[in-house]
């Protein structure tokens, strides 16, 4: 598992719960991608409330029937493999923001 060492890049994708492609939530086709392309892994965290680009307030309130929360989809990989995984998505993203960032992955275990 050393590849998994070293200097890498964290790929986070900023959604909505609510996004779509192809009919299928947008975060569950981005982790169908990230197995396809055999990228590391990913993680998906639900954001308790968020503001985006159209300066709406997102945040659960249990009177609406809608939900709109925000997601990030984490992805920790070499830039190459990050880099190939974007070209290979950016279609399906229609809102949203991406951005890249280094980070040194000391350890990893593994059953």
């Amino acid at each position: 598992m050393k590849r998994y060492l070293g200097a890498k890049k964290i790929l986070r994708i900023y959604i909505d719960n609510q996004d779509k492609y192809d009919g299928n939530p947008l975060w569950e086709e981005l982790l169908k991608k990230v197995k396809e392309l055999g990228l590391a892994g990913a993680t998906v965290f639900k954001g308790v409330a968020g503001i985006g680009a159209h300066s709406e307030l997102r945040s659960f309130n249990v009177f609406t029937i809608s939900q709109e929360m925000p997601l990030v989809v984490e992805i920790i990989d070499s830039e190459e493999k990050i880099l190939d995984f974007i070209d290979k998505v950016d279609f399906m993203i229609s809102e949203g923001i991406t951005t890249m960032c280094d980070t040194q992955v000391i350890k990893y275990k593994h059953k």
